[in-house]
């Protein structure tokens, strides 16, 4: 692939990651969110994963919290910087998120917190999954959405359109949930399940939301991304912008952090099926306690059916 056929810079992603992983530990709260999201999906199961991976590590803050459940076996992690993978107490190989290790039908269960919303072809990470998964295999995997950083990204369109007279990208697209949810059917998974969390965080200034993500690695790594340094000007007056439109009464301003969470199973005989169209065994009408009317049969609830209304003149 190109870069022209790519939407993110992933060696420059890397770049950044190494450089925030001294730090990356104490800006971990979303992660946190999403690993103890994962612990209570997963209690709720009642079955046991015998073999377990984690894509994309991070601090291994996910696989300590799904180690501590009784059902989670055998826990591997994945982690496409070395400068994190050093840091993992638990068994750890260094990859990309594009091109997973694992062999077919080989793993019970796949957990992804936060590691796939920046891949250039997550249907090929979905599928790869999906081959790794055993039949009746779980995937669980959380992604940021595009309600992510809205009143940044907002600010800074703004503020570039007043200076600049243009907007360049500064804040990834991420997915929404139906088209996320769609792209597990699509990678050829059951039972598919999508569900969105939204987070709203707090800071004394927008300067401080873009220090913490410096800090987590997470700056702008959009292909169309503009090269040349950014104004003081523009940034000042997104700054103003952002305080203006997003300030509390406290003098602080909010940020929004959309979480997405997939959830799907490889394909098994023993899973359920819907049914074929009809072969149910109960109408739908009974179920609701209505009356059922054959198609083109006109119902007498006081209204005239759309096809009976007059044309005015």
């Amino acid at each position: 692939m190109n870069s022209a056929q790519q939407l993110f810079d992933r060696a420059l992603l890397r770049k950044r990651r190494t450089r925030a992983a001294d730090s990356l530990a104490h800006h971990d709260f979303l992660l946190d969110r999403s690993a103890q999201d994962f612990a209570e999906r997963l209690s709720a199961i009642q079955r046991e994963f015998a073999i377990c991976a984690v894509v994309g590590a991070h601090t291994g803050r996910v696989a300590e919290r799904l180690s501590r459940l009784p059902k989670v076996g055998t826990l591997v992690q994945t982690e496409s910087i070395m400068a994190l993978a050093q840091r993992l107490i638990r068994p750890s190989v260094v990859c990309d998120e594009e091109t997973l290790p694992f062999a077919d039908q080989s793993l019970d269960l796949i957990a992804s917190a936060l590691s796939l919303q920046l891949v250039n072809d997550l249907p090929g990470v979905l599928a790869q999954m999906r081959r790794a998964l055993r039949p009746d295999g779980l995937l669980l995997v959380s992604m940021l959405g595009g309600d992510t950083l809205c009143e940044l990204r907002e600010a800074f369109m703004t503020a570039e359109a007043e200076i600049e007279g243009g907007a360049s990208p500064r804040v990834a697209p991420f997915g929404d949930v139906r088209e996320l949810g769609a792209l597990l059917q699509r990678a050829g998974l059951a039972l598919p399940v999508a569900d969105r969390d939204i987070a709203t965080v707090s800071y004394a200034t927008p300067i401080a939301l873009m220090a913490e993500l410096r800090a987590m690695g997470a700056g702008n790594v959009l292909f169309d991304r503009k090269r040349s340094m950014l104004k003081r000007t523009t940034l000042m007056r997104a700054c103003e912008i952002y305080s203006e439109r997003h300030g509390d009464a406290r003098g602080r301003v909010t940020a929004t952090f959309e979480i997405i969470t997939l959830t799907a199973w490889a394909p098994h005989e023993s899973q359920q099926k819907p049914l074929a169209p009809g072969t149910a065994d109960t109408r739908l009408a009974s179920a609701l306690g209505a009356t059922e009317y054959s198609a083109g049969e006109k119902a007498s609830f006081g209204v005239k059916p759309v096809g009976d209304k007059k044309r005015a003149g």
